[in-house]
């Protein structure tokens, strides 16, 4: 579609089931490119809000043009214009946001627009990490969580139907070097573990995240729900971690352990981005936020058990593609 113009569309029908149309904004952005080709590859129309410097940014290129041999539609306007959202989201039954944390705020101009407009079916905000409203975070994160967690309220008091996807921890950010907060690739001799090792955490590969979210887009069982992307075989703690990364390097490594109250004192100590990142570990490996309450049917549902079909990748297969 040319800069400009918008074009409806009937909804496809792919194996007796009709398809939708859904809008992302922040499609571009990290989590979002996985949703964007799972939502192509499931048969919804698939529009992508983007700035029209988006479209000519070289870093996107490769990007833009895989998203153009899926079919996306690219829609273009601006989050700050208001009338260019509204003629996107008229366009569309679901909205799916996943902004990045700069602009979390701002998606009270997504939910004006969808007011506005009053065709959305479902709204997914940018969510994509922890229960925001089950976390006992410290500064940094808190400020973050705290900003999710106010915007769910706003989406609530709205009437705006709503489903939150939980998926704790992104694989590709934290697998590679074993949930480290320093090195970018695998720790080679000593390995450092917050609090005891002993508490799970929840880990996901981006692809599995999105498929997992295309599922829920129009089942009623997740409406004004969380899809929590909890499976099994991903969930395991930092010993357990290390064990299996040792298993297939066939080499120890030396495991220095951080006392709970260091970690505290590390994350005062740091600086930008170390400690953000500290903190949002601290909330995992110290608090036990991914696996310290019950699901219950009354606020969500567990991905792996609603979507028994989809074949999610466990850890310990994730683990082969960085040995």
């Amino acid at each position: 579609m040319t800069t400009g113009t918008y074009q409806s569309y009937t909804s496809l029908e792919i194996n007796g089931r009709e398809k939708g149309k859904i809008l992302f904004i922040g499609g571009t952005d990290y989590i979002g490119k996985f949703i964007v080709e799972a939502s192509a590859k499931a048969g919804h129309h698939t529009f992508v809000f983007v700035r029209e410097s988006t479209l000519s940014d070289p870093t996107k290129t490769k990007l833009i043009d895989t998203f153009k041999s899926f079919g996306v539609t690219f829609v273009h306007g601006d989050l700050y214009d208001h009338e260019s959202l509204v003629k996107a989201i008229k366009q569309v039954d679901v909205v799916i946001s996943t902004v990045g944390h700069a602009l979390l705020a701002d998606q009270v101009k997504i939910i004006a627009a969808i007011k506005e407009a009053g065709n959305v079916k479902r709204f997914f905000p940018s969510e994509f990490g922890n229960d925001v409203d089950r976390v006992h975070a410290v500064e940094l994160a808190k400020t973050t969580y705290n900003t999710k967690a106010q915007f769910r309220r706003i989406a609530e008091a709205e009437g705006i139907p709503f489903t939150y996807v939980v998926n704790f921890f992104f694989a590709g950010y934290f697998l590679p070097n074993l949930a480290q907060s320093g090195p970018a690739g695998p720790p080679k001799d000593k390995v450092v573990i917050l609090g005891d090792g002993n508490t799970k955490a929840v880990f996901n590969k981006e692809e599995d995240i999105g498929t997992h979210t295309i599922k829920a887009v129009d089942d009623p069982k997740t409406l004004n729900k969380f899809l929590y992307i909890k499976p099994p075989h991903n969930i395991i703690t930092l010993t357990e971690l290390v064990s299996l990364w040792e298993n297939k390097t066939g080499k120890n490594l030396e495991r220095i352990y951080v006392p709970a109250e260091q970690v505290l004192n590390n994350i005062q100590e740091a600086s930008v981005p170390l400690n953000v990142l500290l903190s949002i570990c601290h909330t995992a490996f110290v608090k036990g936020d991914h696996t310290n309450f019950e699901i219950d049917s009354s606020f969500g549902v567990e991905a792996s058990e609603v979507y028994p079909d989809v074949k999610y990748t466990p850890v310990d297969e994730i683990l082969n593609q960085y040995v």
